[in-house]
């Protein structure tokens, strides 16, 4: 009774959550005789240039062919993000005896999931259809086509523009493993519709989805393999700090294999085999669900772009300048559907620079961004600006402070001390070129930094940045600190022993 009551909870909310995002009974407008802007897709970038825009007085017209808010809200930050913090608190409870709890937790899976879509159902009138219409844009749902340069159709009716957004984002791609295609898999477009935890789960991709999931699903008690082409996870961040969550997932209880293949996939009586090829020999795993997180395509396909004059690649996507202009001048693209790097918050900031340089003669750059980032495993990895690597490839000499986060007060309070951070400055001053933070909520400390490179505050200043105390973020006035000590050369230190000499 309680699971068929759960069930119906769970309907409840995806209901709620479909009449914001996809009414069934809506109806869409007689068209404009011109618009100033047509956006094309409803995700973050979407919604944020298509509210900015009408707020500013232009005449705004928006289409969605599937859900409004796009993968935030339905399949991305929004529904993973209330299912990680669960799993967080999971495993806060795992570590309860190490504070002198003894109280035994257990996680109730489809409680969690049904929590996740109560909020998500919550969230979703902040992107609803008719919230949209209320700001005085047009809202159609349904597939638009280009029909010329400055003209789309949209259900049998004409749209014409004069400035026009493509931002219809990106999909889960699927890798060409024999066997995968004719076995049901999840992706992140389906992994949230689970109401019952899987026993045994293979997760193909160690990158931030797969990382994130893999340690949040073992934290509920499903028994975990992440599966990774590469010989180590989180391929794109700082080595160190990629080496630090890798021992809290295997801490955790995840089978990590890292510079495996996966040879094939098929089914048995019992659920599904993943057979690996694994330093020289085979081996066969069998699972219950398959999670796929292993890379992302862009969506180009169907609207056409070809007859609008708009440039793309299938694996790239939408190809645009450092003005986020395609190769239509009157068209401009945002987000995933043109960017290598996919956040939300990107996706934000290129919905803004668009405004400005379609509607009002802008010459804003994507290229000036200072772009933060955050996984969200335990503990998290946040990164801005550039790494070594980076600055090497670059030819910029660095001096690089680390902080680790066992000598941060907090954190040892908290018992958070697996961590570190570190911030990169150009050589011979305190020029922040670069940081990356490992922490239990190197997310929220990372936007210090981040407003640092922007506002091009040194470390020297932040140094006379009083910081609450306790918190984590001191590690960031720790680092600060260590520099200003590296200004104190032999000469100024004499200087100084005169100098106190003397007012003795």
């Amino acid at each position: 009774m309680a699971d068929a009551s759960r069930r119906a909870s769970a309907d409840e909310y995806d209901a709620r959550l479909l009449a914001n995002v996809r009414p069934e009974d809506w109806i869409n407008p007689e068209p404009a005789p011109r618009y100033n802007l047509l956006v094309i897709g409803a995700g973050t970038a979407g919604l944020v240039a298509a509210a900015g825009a009408a707020g500013l007085g232009a005449r705004v017209a928006l289409v969605e062919r599937r859900l409004m808010g796009g993968d935030c809200l339905n399949f991305g930050c929004v529904p993973s993000k209330a299912l990680i913090h669960a799993a967080r608190v999971c495993g806060e409870s795992n570590h309860a005896l190490s504070y002198g709890i003894t109280t035994a937790q257990h996680a109730d899976f489809g409680a969690v999931m049904e929590r996740m879509r109560r909020v998500r159902a919550e969230l979703s009138a902040n992107d609803s259809a008719a919230r949209f219409k209320s700001l005085g844009v047009d809202v159609f749902l349904g597939e638009a086509r280009f029909v010329g340069r400055a003209a789309a159709e949209v259900g049998g009716k004409r749209l014409n523009f004069s400035r026009a957004l493509v931002a219809t984002g990106a999909r889960p791609a699927s890798p060409p493993i024999p066997g995968l295609a004719e076995t049901r898999f999840l992706t992140n477009e389906t992994v949230f519709s689970l109401t019952e935890l899987p026993r045994r789960l293979a997760v193909i991709g160690a990158g931030p989805i797969g990382c994130e999931l893999a340690q949040a699903f073992r934290r509920f008690g499903s028994e975990v393999w992440l599966l990774e082409a590469l010989e180590q996870i989180l391929a794109r961040e700082d080595r160190d700090a990629a080496a630090i969550v890798e021992r809290a997932i295997v801490g955790d209880g995840v089978e990590l294999i890292a510079g495996c293949k996966v040879a094939s996939i098929g089914r048995t009586a019992a659920g599904r085999v993943v057979r690996l090829e694994y330093r020289g020999a085979n081996r066969e795993i069998e699972v219950d669900e398959i999670l796929v997180t292993a890379g992302r395509a862009p969506n180009v396909e169907g609207m056409g772009l070809e007859a609008a004059g708009v440039e793309y690649d299938r694996k790239s996507g939408v190809r645009v300048d450092d003005y986020l202009q395609t190769s239509n001048p009157h068209i401009f693209a945002a987000g995933d559907v043109c960017s290598a790097l996919q956040f939300t918050h990107l996706s934000d900031a290129h919905a803004r620079i668009v405004i400005r340089n379609a509607l009002f003669f802008g010459r804003d750059r994507a290229s000036r961004l200072t772009i933060p980032w955050c996984i969200f495993t335990d503990p998290e990895i946040a990164h801005v600006g550039l790494s070594e690597a980076e600055a090497a490839r670059r030819g910029i000499a660095v001096r690089t402070f680390t902080q680790e986060m066992n000598a941060v007060d907090r954190a040892v309070l908290d018992g958070e001390t697996a961590g570190m951070a570190k911030v990169h400055v150009r050589e011979g001053t305190d020029q922040i070129v670069g940081a990356t933070i490992v922490a239990a909520h190197a997310g929220e400390i990372i936007s210090e930094l981040t407003l640092a490179i922007a506002a091009g505050i040194g470390l020297g200043r932040i140094a006379g940045v009083i910081h609450p105390y306790p918190t984590q973020a001191e590690a960031i006035k720790k680092i600060a600190d260590a520099y200003n000590r590296t200004r104190l050369t032999p000469p100024r230190k004499r200087l100084l022993a005169r100098l106190l000499a003397w007012r003795r």
